[in-house]
């Protein structure tokens, strides 16, 4: 975009305003309306010249390999336009590669690409990164995390109810306490005597 003297003129105004805002007075306001609209259309004319050189350049993508040389020239001019060589263009060139100006015209257009896709992808990433920090930490299923083991505390109802105590062992060297039974054995019952060897006889 080139600027003519005038338009250079209150362009230098208006930074130097921006600066060091100072009053304005009306020419000066009107000025400065008057460049902005020019750059809008001078933006909305690029806008316009960019699509019709895509379009001429698709028509002559189309038309290979007979449009060769204009489809190169016109290659060139959408690059240095900041246009971003597509897939179409990449095969386009890969095919003619046998020719010396599409086989250096294929190497920078494969950079423009790789470059393209890198900051594609990086943009990609920070959009994911930023929505994962608003976002917080994603929930835990249920069931995933294992369950802390539960502990007594001290004071609860285990403290108040007593625990039935072990009986004690015996001292080694102590002779146990004998029982009743072994103390004071059962009486045995008398047996009944057998009958005599007379008595029988008789």
């Amino acid at each position: 975009m080139a600027f003519s003297a005038d338009e250079l003129r209150v362009l230098r105004r208006a930074l130097a305003i921006a600066l060091h805002p100072a009053p304005l007075q009306d020419e000066d306001v009107q000025d400065c309306l008057r460049l902005a609209e020019a750059v809008d259309e001078a933006v909305r004319e690029a806008g316009r010249l960019r699509a019709f050189l895509l379009a001429d350049l698709a028509r002559y993508r189309e038309a290979l390999p007979g449009s060769l040389p204009g489809y190169l020239e016109l290659l060139q001019d959408a690059l240095a336009a900041g246009y971003d060589p597509g897939a179409d263009d990449l095969a386009a060139l890969r095919a003619l590669r046998g020719n010396p100006a599409a086989a250096a015209l294929l190497t920078r257009c494969q950079i423009l690409a790789e470059r393209s896709v890198r900051a594609r992808l990086a943009r990609v990433a920070q959009a994911t990164g930023s929505a994962a920090a608003l976002a917080g930490p994603a929930p835990v299923p249920y069931g995933s995390v294992p369950r802390a083991r539960l502990l007594a505390l001290p004071g609860g109802r285990a403290a108040e109810e007593p625990r039935p105590k072990p009986p004690p062992s015996p001292t080694p060297g102590e002779r146990p306490v004998p029982k009743p039974s072994e103390v004071f054995p059962p009486r045995r019952r008398p047996v009944p005597p057998p009958p005599s060897e007379g008595r029988a006889a008789g």
